[in-house]
Formats: structure tokens, sequence, C-alpha cells
């Protein structure tokens, strides 16, 4: 057999084949089943566009009005999964608890009945509802508070707003958290969607699929990056701090958080679309400093850094849009995942269609004919 060249995290090798979304990093398009993500983010909803990631095309009315009907009577969760969250420690991450409480949901729907349709879509239905419930529910939880009961008469994003923050929320922020969620469902074979694919190859139930994809997403390379976007630019402080921020960093070759994609080299049209919704919410509700310090931490690094193609990505906005939300810091990866859920489980549909388990080879660099040295002779 061939020896292929090693390329470290697997760089430019094609995983898999997949009509679910498509990127071109040198133009800057995002497409999910083909449609501009500009386009569906001024005309979709985020559960319109997850029937259409997941099933393939865009659902008539009938077929949207009975997929959010299904979504909004399974939103509640079961009361021994409560139960077991309020155990969790307050001061563990809303990530770790996510993924905990994720795969902790397959022990009460374990049946595993991966070739009829009415379990996939169950499953699809009982992830896309739960997820935002148990994510609201431990941010109560851990301030020693009882979780918010869901509301069947407000919709998806409204609904989580509400269940978070104990209030109904503005319309305006229900319908921008709505379009960020439809802006972060999928994108390609990111490090959790592959993480979702290989676990899904092994034939697993979806909610180990889903629970492996949230581990792989809490990473500060992945979805925890905008929380420290919103760091830096709390370190950073003021406009006038900015340049000598990036000086440093670039003297001392470190990352910028937010900036430079693996696939985009220009600007990320997610984070194009994200700055138009937080130029929405801080005329409406009061700009903020830290606003003015991301715009001129954009427009130095693009002179500094532009040639190379290093542009603000989808983290550099998200996290100021969710703060000015009221949404805590740690909480912005989480929803990140309230979103990508979709996305992986459109990969996991896909991936059972015609299944192989993933099984790489490696490139073995160790010794050979090594001795066994006894134990009193080291």
């Amino acid at each position: 057999m061939t020896v292929c060249e090693f390329r470290p995290g697997l760089e430019g090798i094609p995983a898999a084949q997949s009509s679910i979304s498509h990127v071109d990093g040198q133009k800057g398009i995002l497409e999910y089943r083909g449609i501009r993500i500009e386009e569906l983010a001024e005309k979709s909803t985020f559960l319109e566009t997850a029937y259409l990631l997941i099933w393939g095309e865009l659902p008539t009315k009938e077929e949207l009005e009975a997929f959010e009907h299904e979504v909004r009577f399974h939103r509640r969760i079961k009361y021994r999964i409560r139960d077991m969250m309020k155990c969790f420690p307050e001061s563990g991450h809303p990530m770790d608890a996510l993924q905990a409480s994720a795969a902790a949901l397959g022990l009460f729907y374990s049946l595993r009945d991966l070739h009829n349709p009415a379990y996939i879509r169950d499953s699809v239905v009982r992830l896309i509802a739960t997820i935002p419930t148990m994510v609201a529910a431990f941010q109560l939880m851990r301030k020693g508070n009882d979780p918010v009961k869901p509301r069947d008469d407000l919709d998806y994003s409204a609904n989580f707003l509400y269940m978070l923050n104990e209030k109904e929320p503005d319309p305006l922020a229900a319908k921008i958290f709505d379009i960020c969620l439809i802006l972060h469902v999928e994108h390609t074979m990111n490090a959790s969607t592959f993480s979702a694919r290989v676990t899904a190859s092994t034939l697993t139930d979806p909610y180990a699929v889903v629970a492996s994809a949230v581990g792989t997403l809490g990473g500060p390379l992945h979805g925890g990056a905008n929380e420290e976007v919103i760091q830096m630019l709390e370190e950073i402080g003021s406009v006038e701090n900015v340049r000598p921020y990036v000086d440093n960093c670039l003297e001392r070759k470190a990352k910028i958080m937010g900036f430079g994609h693996r696939v985009y080299k220009v600007k990320d049209p997610r984070a194009t679309i994200l700055q138009t919704l937080a130029e929405q919410l801080f005329e409406k509700f009061g700009y903020d400093k830290y606003y003015e310090i991301a715009l001129e931490m954009e427009r130095v690094v693009e002179e500094k850094l532009g040639s190379k193609g290093i542009y603000p990505n989808v983290d550099f906005y998200s996290g100021l849009v969710y703060r000015k939300m009221g949404i805590p810091t740690d909480l912005f990866t989480p929803v990140f995942a309230i979103a990508r859920v979709a996305g992986w489980l459109a990969h996991w549909k896909e991936q059972l269609a015609e299944n192989r388990i993933f099984r790489p080879t490696q490139i073995y660099d160790g010794r050979h004919e090594a001795p066994y040295i006894p134990i009193e002779q080291r």
C-alpha cells in the first residue's frame, strides 16, 4: 500500500462527499444546499433552514408548520435530567454540562433503529427541541434557581431567550438571534462535524453523535473562540490600545482571536452579516466601547495582515451581539451548539445513507525492535 503524504490536521484532505453545504474561501461564499447564506439570513428562519439542511429541500408551508409544531411540543426535558443537572458544580463550564446532558438524553431513548425514518425524525426533533432547554436550565440552576419552563406560544428563538432571561425578549433581539442561529448552523467539514461523522460511522445513537460533537466544539480553536474575543476586547480596554496590542501580538507571533480562517482568505461572509446585526442592536439599545474597539481592531489587522488573507471570522462579531442580548460570555459556545446541532444531524443522516466506518491510517515514526528492560534495571 502506498503511504500518503502526512498533513497535520488533515488539511486539504477530503473526508467525505457531501451535498449539505459549500464554501468558496477565495470569494467569500457560503451556501446551504446551494442557497447563499445572505439570502437565507434575509428570508428564512432557523427551523426552516434546519429542515433544508437535514431533509435536503426547503419545506412546503404544511411541512414547515408540522416540523415547527413537533419541535415546539418536545421542548421539555425529563425531570431526571433536570435533577442530574442540579448536581453539576456551579463552576463547571456550560459546554461540559451540555455534553453530559446530551449524552444522558440518549439513556431515555436508547433504541437504535437507524433504518427507520420515524426514529430518525423523532431523534432530530428531540435534539433540536431540547438542547436550548438544557442550556437555559443549567444557566439558571447554577445560580441556584429553578429552570424556566418553555412557552408553547413563543417561536424557537424567542422561547430560548425567554427561558434564559425569565422575560419575553424584544422582537428585534429575537429576530437577530434567529439569524445568528442560521449563520452558525453549518459550515462543511469543520472539527466538530468531522467528529460527528466519525462517531456516526460506528452506527451509535444520535445522542452520542451530538455529545461527541459538543465536546469537540468546546475547544478555544473552534467554538470557544468567540469567548476569547470578548476577553481580548476587555483586555485591550480602549481604542487607543488597539494598535499596540496588535503590534505586540505580531511581535510575539501570537494568534489574534477572531481573525483568520482555515478556509476563508477574505472576510467571512457570516462576519459581514453579524456586523450588520450588531449595528441594528446597538442603534436600538445603545453603543458600547467594545464595539468601537472591535471596529478599530478590524481596521488595524486588515492594514497589517490583509495581504496575507487574514480578516474577521464568524467569532469576531458574534460575541458582541450575544453580549448585547445579555447572554453570559461562557454561554456563547453553547449557543453555537444550539445552532450547529442541526448541521451535525444533517451530516449524521447523510453518513447513514452510505455508511462506512472511518478508519484512517497513520505514519509511524517510533522505534522498532526495542528491548524490554526489567523494572529493576530502569
